[in-house]
């Protein structure tokens, strides 16, 4: 077939996650092509801003630091919900991948020894470093975490790292196929063996066998339509592609993070570094509400808990009157034009180039938006797909799942880089022993695409799809937002359901058959409302509140019944998704208080003896497949019993 290819290792995606998984399949001697909707350095990676969280301990306030003390933060901060071994795992490799990153080229922030005056908690504190300190790799403070911990490149991280990255990809020769996309799975049911590509130039469909396939596509914002700080290529068709193959489950797709500093109205992110510098949060009456409603934190408790009280401002009156809505304020004044032109200059560009302003004269109009999915396709802790062979994910398209029911700011660019590096190196040691596609598989995956795609061109009459995109992103962020309760949730899975029979009867207005963004986007439609429709029916039947999942009408974290991770699956055609659920995994950490955000909870019925003895039963019949090392080696139980004390926390 001439439209075919094949490959070692096949990538879908260019962003961090991604092209670093890519990296070490290469290394090993592999053939890797890695397909991209956009070139690579273009990928949603560069928008990171604010940091990645590595447990170095360099400055003053990052003193006594750990990796036991990021799992402690982190275990917290998912609200219970994480899979605790990897969350060992992450921490443990953190500092070796920034470390790393430094090498390739990454321009990090350093130390500067001496007198440093910063802004903590409202005041201007001066703080002597260490000369011995001098050049190493600085921190700034973050939202949930007990020390200062993210390392910083000012706020263009993302952008440094993506840009180091890639040009190691150029460097090993990996091939990148930019402006194409993966629309199929080529799979038996039991193992990947490639997909179904379209190249978004030409509009040419062609298959790219492969012996092993990772998802690295990035989260679904755009499932909320215009209501996120997503870029618009963030449409979650790496879970959608899992999702359609009906054996692999999505997890946890009721948890979405909303970012509490989201530019108003065009929802563009300002980081979470403006806070960790010394930002505050104000309200209409230029009250700063979350020094009386979180002491302890301030505005640096984790973001589903400022995201909340922000909300709980706006839904009280105390917002701003803005013709696209209520907003509130980020008042970064106080820190000055030095500071907001070198360590957050992105922040002022962003500032200068939307709204017209200067940061440090004029307040910046902000409201929670959509930030960022936990859910995603469910992954071993070598990052292979639950109940599929030869498929993995990295990421934030995987649910790996370190971040549970929040994830903490910093702690997902760093994922990108310990995920890619981990999941590389296991797919470069399965790939070379994995068995041939079978005869005829591709073409018929190849056949069914073209059918679709013909499909698509050939109808008339009906809705718009960008009319149905609309509608699904309207029913998001009102039934299935920060608040969440069981009527609006019912009524949201009621009126998905709608859009999802309009969809095979909605039709184009452009019928080219080759550069045609109207037909890109319809084909991904269904998948999109797929993942919409699920986040929904997700969130109704968890009846707790649990991270970002806030029901008004089950305030109450459930240890007792909810200490469980959501498992769906849905095929291609199937009629309607089956849910099942799994252990969050061997709990070291018993569930307790997180320090901050509301505090009532049903504790567990159970022992952790005996929540942890029925784990690898269940998890092993959702489909759980088996890891390089034994399940439980490498979570290091009761490494994190002292180390506050160790950090001087205790």
């Amino acid at each position: 077939m001439s439209d075919t290819r094949s490959t070692d290792v096949l990538v879908i995606g260019g962003g961090l996650a991604g092209e670093r998984c890519a990296m070490e399949a290469a290394a090993a001697g592999l053939s890797v092509i890695i397909l991209s909707l956009v070139p690579p350095r273009r990928s949603h990676s560069c928008a990171a801003q604010g940091g990645m969280q590595a447990a170095l301990g360099n400055c003053v306030k990052a003193a006594g630091d750990s990796p036991d003390l990021h799992f402690l933060d982190t275990v917290r901060g998912s609200d219970w919900g994480a899979d605790q071994e990897v969350v060992r795992i992450f921490a443990d490799n953190a500092p070796i991948a920034v470390r790393e990153l430094a090498h390739f080229g990454v321009p990090w922030s350093r130390v500067t020894p001496g007198r440093n005056e910063y802004f903590i908690k409202g005041d201007k504190v001066a703080i002597d470093e260490p000369e011995e300190k001098a050049g190493l790799i600085m921190h700034r403070d973050f939202g949930g975490t007990a020390k200062w911990r993210a390392c910083f490149a000012a706020a263009g991280t993302g952008h440094a790292a993506l840009y180091a990255v890639d040009s190691e990809v150029v460097r090993l020769g990996i091939t990148v196929l930019d402006r194409m996309e993966a629309i199929r799975l080529v799979h038996t049911g039991e193992r990947c063996h490639g997909v179904v590509t379209r190249c978004l130039r030409t509009g040419r469909l062609g298959v790219i066998e492969a012996n092993a396939t990772v998802i690295a596509t990035g989260g679904h914002g755009r499932i909320y339509g215009n209501n996120t700080t997503n870029a618009t290529i963030n449409e979650g068709m790496g879970s959608g592609l899992a999702l359609a193959t009906g054996v692999v489950p999505l997890g946890n797709m009721e948890a979405v993070q909303f970012h509490p500093t989201g530019l108003w109205p065009s929802g563009i992110l300002v980081t979470e570094g403006c806070r960790g510098d010394g930002g505050f949060l104000l309200n209409g009456d230029l009250e700063r509400f979350m020094v009386e409603l979180e002491p302890a934190k301030q505005e640096l408790a984790s973001r589903d808990v400022v995201s909340r009280h922000m909300m709980q401002q706006i839904l009280d009156g105390k917002g701003v009157d803005h013709p696209a809505g209520p907003h509130l304020w980020l008042d970064l004044r106080h820190l000055g034009e030095e500071h907001l032109t070198t360590k957050l200059r992105e922040v002022y560009e962003i500032c200068r180039d939307f709204i017209g302003i200067k940061p440090w004269e004029e307040l910046i109009p902000v409201r929670p938006s959509q930030h960022y999915s936990m859910g995603g396709v469910r992954v071993n802790k070598d990052g292979e797909a639950y109940g599929m062979a030869g498929l993995y994910a990295a990421g934030e398209a995987a649910c790996w799942d370190m971040h549970g029911f929040n994830r903490l700011g910093g702690n997902s660019l760093a994922e990108t880089l310990v995920a890619g590096r981990i999941v590389g190196r296991h797919v470069a040691a399965a790939a070379p022993d994995a068995p041939p596609a079978p005869g005829g598989l591709a073409v018929e995956a190849l056949a069914a695409e073209q059918a679709r795609v013909a499909g698509w061109l050939a109808r008339e009459g009906g809705p718009s799809v960008f009319e149905l995109r609309d509608a699904m992103g309207a029913i998001m962020i009102n039934q299935v937002g920060i608040f969440r309760n069981g009527p609006d949730l019912a009524a949201g899975v009621e009126q998905l359901g709608a859009l999802l029979e309009q969809v095979d009867g909605a039709a184009l207005r452009c019928k080219a058959p080759g550069v045609n963004p109207e037909l890109s986007f319809a084909l991904r439609l269904k998948a999109m409302l797929r993942l919409a429709q699920v986040t929904a029916m997700g969130a109704l039947a968890r009846t707790e509140s649990r991270g970002a999942h806030s029901r008004t009408d089950y305030p109450a974290r459930d240890d007792e019944r909810w200490l469980s991770r959501t498992l769906v699956r849905w095929g291609r055609d199937e009629d309607a998704p089956r849910f099942s659920y799994e252990p969050v995994g061997l709990l070291d950490l018993p569930p307790g208080d997180r320090g901050y955000g509301q505090s009532e909870r049903r504790d567990m019925a159970v022992s952790l003896e005996d929540y942890n003895a029925g784990v690898t039963a269940t998890q092993v019949s959702e489909g759980r497949r088996p890891t390089r090392t034994d399940f439980g080696s490498e979570l290091n139980p009761g490494a994190w019993q002292d180390a506050e004390a160790r950090a001087g926390l205790a």
